[in-house]
Parts: C-alpha cells; sequence; structure tokens
C-alpha cells in the first residue's frame, strides 16, 4: 500500500527573506514566517493527514506548532530532517561570499556537490539521510497520509536523490522551494521503487509568496 508524503518547508524568518544561508542557526519565524505557520494550519485542516513530522530545528518546530494544534496531532521529531550545515556560508549571502571567497563561491556554483562550501557538510551525506528518513516514516505510516515540515535545501536534495535527478543539477532543476508551500509524493511499498510527484512547490495560501504579512483569519500581521 502506498504512503502520501507532503513536503513543506518552514516558514519565513529574517535571513530567508535577506536570502541568507541559515542552515543549524537558529533563527526565529519572521512576521511573514508566522502568517505562513497559521495559514498553513488554516490549509491542512481542510486536507486528510495521518501524522505530522517535523526537522528538529525551532523555526521548522514552529510552523509545525499550529499545524498541529489545528489538527490534534502530536509532532513527531526526526533528527534527520535538520537543514544542511552551511560551514563558512552560515549567516551569509551568496553576494557576500563572492566578495570574500570568490574562487570558493565559483567552484560552488559549478558543482555544489563535488565543491561544497568549507566546513559544510557534504550534500551527497546531507541527501542519503534525508531520504532514509522519508523511506522511513513512509513505511511507519504505511498507507497513510504524513505531512513532513522540514527545509529548503534538504528537501531538494532528498528530492533528487530520491526521483533519479543528478544531485550536482539540484541548485537549477529545483531552484527553491517557497516557504509553506507543498510538495506531494505518493510513495510506493516495494523500497526499491521511487516515489511518484504529485505535486511541486504548491503555496497553500497567499501568505506563501507573500514580502509582506498577509492577514488572515482572526489575525492581523
Amino acid at each position: 500500500m502506498s504512503t502520501q508524503l507532503t513536503l513543506v518547508r518552514h516558514g519565513r524568518t529574517i535571513w530567508h527573506g535577506e536570502n541568507r544561508y541559515a542552515g543549524v542557526s537558529d533563527v526565529p519565524l519572521d512576521e511573514t514566517g508566522q502568517a505562513q505557520a497559521l495559514a498553513l494550519a488554516a490549509w491542512a485542516r481542510q486536507q486528510r493527514f495521518d501524522a505530522l513530522v517535523s526537522s528538529p530545528v525551532p523555526r521548522a518546530l514552529a510552523t509545525a506548532a499550529p499545524v498541529a494544534a489545528a489538527l490534534g496531532l502530536e509532532t513527531e521529531v526526526v533528527s534527520d530532517l535538520r537543514e544542511v550545515d552551511f560551514g563558512i556560508a552560515e549567516g551569509r549571502t551568496l553576494a557576500e561570499l563572492r566578495q570574500t571567497h570568490p574562487e570558493v563561491v565559483r567552484a560552488f556554483v559549478a558543482d555544489p556537490v563535488a565543491n561544497p562550501f568549507p566546513g559544510a557538510e557534504p550534500p551527497a551525506e546531507a541527501a542519503e539521510r534525508a531520504v532514509r528518513a522519508l523511506r522511513d516514516i513512509a513505511e511507519r505510516h504505511n498507507g497513510g497520509s504524513v505531512l513532513v515540515v522540514a527545509h529548503n535545501t534538504l528537501l531538494r536534495l532528498a528530492l533528487c536523490a530520491w526521483l533519479g535527478v543528478p544531485l550536482a543539477r539540484y541548485r537549477a532543476v529545483l531552484p527553491r522551494l517557497e516557504n509553506a508551500a507543498a510538495t506531494r509524493l505518493r510513495v510506493p511499498a516495494e523500497p526499491d521503487r521511487p516515489p511518484a510527484l504529485l505535486a511541486l512547490n504548491v503555496p497553500t495560501s497567499p501568505a506563501v509568496t507573500a514580502d509582506e504579512p498577509v492577514p488572515i483569519a482572526g489575525r492581523t500581521a
């Protein structure tokens, strides 16, 4: 029996609004991110989810919290869904890194898997742990529908690895997952078969692509 996984990137933070690399750092949701989390909860209430799983990183947990309250579910925390550690890029933009480490950036852009930022987690290892975690979630909730809250780079790496897209192309093939947007996979019970991609980067509310907080039911930004 197949399992449906709905993969959602956490809500926006100040760093993400400025396009800064945020991997292991604890950066809280900004006002837009909080609106996105509440809107995601309202959207999830209209769907059918049997379980809710989250990365342990606080911004992901903060995104999952209103969903858990709306659905009456406990949030399962899975350590291997944490974001990639970006090493020297942590907290910085690519433009800033081009000023201080131009050769590093040139190599990274040419092949981010072969040339990760110094001190960063190897992308192939991150992809492996993410796919392993998602497979395990699907097995534990066989036949169900699961909402998974995680991170932009980790989910893109996992999608490429699991769907058979060359990992070195992840930035080109999947340039960005929007905050609080939904990507759906149908995972077959047979472990040797890849999942089916049912939907990619679908906004769950107008707050997903907004530059400013969007008022939603019962709340103003």
